[in-house]
């Protein structure tokens, strides 16, 4: 396959200093007064919460996780916020999109639920078109992308299942942005796999609609051996 044409069908248009040859060093003024810093900073403060602690424990059976390696702050199209790529293991932050701490708190974690997915479930994010939509309903659902108070900011107002359909209707967006695939093929695929991964709430065990559940969560994992003992 044309290497351009698989870029644009993959979706790493969407992040040019993927691509070979494009990647630039940041120099320390660059580093100190740009996106660059500022993301950088916040990246910081987000691995630092439990919900990053809880990510590291259950990733640590296929690697230990490192901010410097596992994670890559740069520039991208001004459609996204972040991506995992598959093919280096390493979670993309869009630091001339994210802007604000809560942001990035979600960014990290949704990405964070793409490779944890990649880890446990060995995903085929390239060739399997199912396998990359209960990934990205999984990380809608398990984010915070589709919380209350995320909804509100956004005028998103609804009642009856309304968390269930912004998992939805996030987790489409976010495959038509990345494969070439018609509307109705990507709702189908969504459709199909939508119930399993939608109750899929590892590794929290829940979903978490606030910082007090991903504590919960990880309470729980750490007493995990205790609770099997009593079995």
């Amino acid at each position: 396959m044309d290497q351009t044409k698989q870029e644009e069908e993959y979706g790493y248009d969407l992040f040019p200093e993927r691509k070979p040859g494009e990647h630039k060093k940041t120099s320390i003024a660059e580093s100190l007064f740009t996106f660059n810093h500022k993301c950088q900073v916040m990246l910081q403060f987000a691995v630092e919460t439990s919900e990053y602690q809880l990510f590291s424990l259950f990733l640590s059976g296929c690697s230990k996780v490192f901010k410097d390696r596992h994670f890559s702050c740069e520039d991208c199209d001004g459609t996204v916020s972040g991506g995992f790529d598959a093919a280096s293991s390493q979670i993309v932050l869009c630091q001339n999109n994210i802007h604000q701490q809560s942001h990035m708190n979600r960014v990290v974690t949704h990405e964070l639920i793409h490779a944890f997915d990649h880890c446990r479930a060995h995903v085929d994010w390239f060739n399997n078109f199912r396998h990359l939509a209960c990934s990205e309903i999984r990380a809608a659902n398990l984010s915070g992308d589709c919380s209350f108070t995320n909804e509100v900011a956004r005028f998103n107002f609804g009642f009856k299942r309304h968390h269930q359909e912004c998992v939805r209707g996030r987790a489409l967006r976010s495959i038509l942005a990345v494969r070439k695939i018609s509307r109705a093929e990507a709702e189908k695929i969504v459709d199909e796999v939508f119930d399993s991964c939608f109750n899929d709430h590892a590794p929290f065990g829940r979903i978490p609609h606030s910082k007090r559940d991903a504590k919960f969560a990880y309470r729980d994992y750490m007493n995990r051996d205790r609770y099997y003992a009593n079995l």
